[in-house]
C-alpha cells in the first residue's frame, strides 16, 4: 500500500504546482519519516520498511519544496525589469 502512495506522489511530480496541498504532503513526509526510525529500531531490522518509508519521505520532501518555492520564493527575474 506505501509503495502505492509513494507511486502516486511520484506520478503528482508533473501536476502544477497550485494542486499541491500542505496538509496532504506534510502527512506524506512526516509518515515516511517516522516510520523509518520505527523500522531500524525494530529487532530484526525491516529493510524493505525502510526504503519504502524513505522514498515516502523523500517523495513528500520534495513536493513540499516545490509548493514553497511557488508560494514564497519571488521570481528574481521580475525584479530585473
Amino acid at each position: 500500500m506505501k509503495w502505492g502512495i509513494t507511486a502516486a506522489n511520484v506520478n503528482d511530480f508533473s501536476r502544477p504546482v497550485e494542486a499541491i496541498s500542505y496538509p496532504q504532503q506534510m502527512a506524506v513526509a512526516l509518515t515516511g519519516i517516522i516510520w523509518t526510525r520505527y523500522s531500524v529500531v525494530i529487532n530484526p531490522v525491516n529493510y524493505n520498511l525502510m526504503l519504502v518509508n524513505v522514498v515516502m519521505g523523500a517523495t513528500g520532501l520534495y513536493q513540499l519544496s516545490r509548493k514553497i518555492r511557488a508560494d514564497y520564493m519571488q521570481d528574481t527575474s521580475s525584479l530585473l525589469k
